[in-house]
């Protein structure tokens, strides 16, 4: 049978990024900043990245026997990555929507883009930042808007007590503090 005809992993052509959690009704709330970054990342790509593996891939197939030729491999291998990438963030940025959180400086309620101090039953504090699905960075103290511990804080508001539910029952969160960003 011939090359042409055989199927290639399937998981090298899904849409979605591994570990990016699902959207709820479609929505994918994210700041500008997260925005600006995404948009750069897929202009890279576009830009950058994919045009210099076609050159590589172009080379390496003029080079002759292509089935054992690990230049023209790799390449295309990484042609279908950057292009999974391409798509994912392409879709990704239509569905944005851009949320700016300093519309909300100077209140005491949780909304998306809010930095919260909260402690939990054992008394240990927690600072936490709320963002996108697409920027939320776990090391640097942010989480995802659709998060346990976000949708638990969400809406809530200074001295407030909100339960979060876990595997072997509940915690309770005192919300201490709530900062947004300064305008500007």
């Amino acid at each position: 049978m011939s090359k042409a005809f055989t199927r290639e992993d399937t998981s090298a052509d899904d849409d979605e990024t591994p570990n990016t959690a699902p959207l709820p009704s479609g929505k994918n709330y994210i700041t500008q900043n997260g925005y600006d970054r995404l948009r750069h990342e897929l202009m890279a790509l576009i830009d950058e990245e994919r045009p210099r593996i076609v050159e590589v891939v172009h080379w390496a197939a003029s080079n002759g026997d292509r089935s054992e030729n690990g230049d023209y491999l790799y390449g295309k291998k990484r042609l279908r990555e950057i292009d999974r990438r391409i798509r994912f963030l392409t879709k990704r940025l239509e569905i944005a929507e851009i949320v700016t959180p300093s519309v909300h400086h100077g209140r005491d309620q949780v909304f998306f883009g809010a930095t919260v101090i909260y402690t939990d039953r054992r008394g240990i504090e927690t600072t936490v930042t709320i963002l996108g699905v697409d920027e939320a960075d776990s090391a640097a103290q942010q989480i995802s808007w659709v998060s346990p511990v976000a949708r638990a804080l969400l809406k809530s508001r200074v001295g407030d007590v909100v339960r979060l539910p876990l595997p072997d029952g509940w915690d309770e969160l005192e919300v201490l503090a709530v900062r947004y960003p300064a305008a500007g």
